[in-house]
């Protein structure tokens, strides 16, 4: 699943967990102050001001402040670029392989792409804060604003959307050749060991579709997982300087950093609650597969051979499916209600903290929304298993009809929810 497309999977990943902190922590202990040394930007018009004269006034000091900003900016991404080439340069050339260009080449832009991503999003939630103060104030005091600045506001966030719509269609295409070189890299291997593992039930479907639903999925929950963690990284600061807006919860009282407490602890929440309920699923759904398999299989066979497929068979492999989807629609009740329930009073929990706060006016109305923003953000990034749990119940049960390939091709027993069928499948011969 994973050595047909990445060079040494487990070094891999490995290394680019232990490099990913290695940068961060160097970035924010090290080089974040070192710009003026080591940026190539002032070839480029993004050089850092001379310091600003003592005594400068209002319109200096916001040029100074807007090319510092854009200096900073610009030094960030080359430190950026430079921690991504050295990441690609040294597995390009230590550990060569078919796919590398899309396995590490490609899986690198990816995760710059969502960076970027939600930098846009910071972005956006700074307007909120701008528009809605101008909102605030046009309707507390009318004709306060002009027209010209409430749509000079709607055309700075159309820019900041029309770069991340282009971003996300291209970043769609590109994606979608991206799963599809991992199925091909999986197809390829798996088609090369086709003697050892064609008598598996399903083969067929494994080689075909399996192969491309993992690769989907895989691809879908590494993204949101890494999204989730660099929104923490972002939104976290701002909320946690959002927080001192903040300082009284209902019933609880006073407590530091209330915001940050309240989404991690309705995260955690949500999390075990789901946990618990969804225990069943990920076996339920990878039984389903199996009972849905045997009853085409034996479908198939009865198209060429006419002792096959007989009614007793077919009426018996049937009821299989029948039995195992009641099953799972009764597990899937009991886990979306608790799903459901939990989201839907997810969205008034922010606005219960905040309801001393709104209370007593202790912000503005633009504030709150940039408040309200942010604490989504790092609620959904704390509850990524809670989003991404039906996806990897699926994940769970595709997995575990592809490691009985892996178990074939090492020679390997296959696991017992496999050999059971095999047995079954070979005595009537025997």
């Amino acid at each position: 699943m994973f050595e047909s497309f990445f060079p040494r999977p487990k070094l891999f990943f490995t290394s680019f967990a232990v490099w990913s902190i290695f940068c961060v922590l160097a970035w924010f202990f090290v080089f974040i102050d070192q710009g003026g040394s080591f940026s190539l930007g002032g070839w480029l018009g993004y050089s850092f001001p001379p310091p600003l004269a003592e005594g400068a006034d209002e319109a200096a000091t916001e040029a100074f402040e807007a090319a510092t900003r854009s200096a900073a900016n610009f030094w960030f991404y080359q430190y950026l670029l430079v921690c991504y080439g050295a990441f690609i340069g040294f597995w390009m050339r230590a550990a060569p392989h078919q796919w590398s260009r899309w396995s590490v080449a490609g899986s690198a832009l990816i995760i710059f792409v969502t960076w970027f991503q939600v930098q846009i999003d910071v972005m956006i939630n700074d307007w909120f804060g701008t528009f809605y103060d101008m909102i605030q104030e046009a309707l507390a005091e009318p004709q306060s604003i002009t027209a010209a600045e409430y749509y000079g506001q709607l055309s700075t966030v159309g820019k900041i959307l029309m770069v991340g719509i282009t971003l996300a269609v291209l970043t769609r295409f590109f994606v979608s050749h991206y799963i599809f070189r991992w199925r091909t890299a999986m197809n390829d291997y798996y088609m090369s060991m086709w003697p050892r593992v064609r008598h598996i039930e399903g083969a067929s479907q494994r080689v075909q579709e399996d192969t491309m639903r993992f690769a989907a999925i895989m691809e879908g929950l590494g993204v949101a997982l890494i999204d989730s963690v660099m929104t923490l990284i972002a939104f976290l600061p701002i909320l946690w300087g959002l927080s001192a807006f903040v300082t009284h919860l209902p019933v609880i009282g006073e407590v530091p950093q209330a915001l940050v407490f309240v989404a991690i602890i309705w995260s955690i929440f949500g999390t075990v609650i789901l946990a618990a309920v969804g225990i069943r699923l990920p076996g339920l759904e990878f039984r389903n597969q199996r009972v849905e398999a045997a009853y085409r299989k034996e479908l198939v066979y009865g198209e060429d051979n006419t002792e096959r497929a007989q009614p007793p068979t077919v009426r018996e492999l049937f009821n299989d499916v029948r039995k195992n989807y009641f099953r799972l629609y009764l597990n899937y009740m009991y886990f979306n209600l608790a799903r459901f329930a939990y989201l839907q009073v997810g969205v008034l929990v922010p606005f219960i903290a905040l309801a001393p706060t709104i209370v007593a006016g202790g912000f503005t109305l633009g504030v709150m929304q940039q408040i309200i923003r942010a604490f989504g953000r790092v609620e959904n990034s704390f509850q990524y298993l809670v989003n991404s749990w039906t996806t990897i119940v699926e994940l769970m049960s595709i997995y575990k009809r592809l490691k009985a390939f892996e178990a074939a091709i090492n020679d390997q027993p296959l696991p017992d929810i496999d050999q059971d069928y095999l047995d079954k499948q070979r005595s009537p011969a025997e």
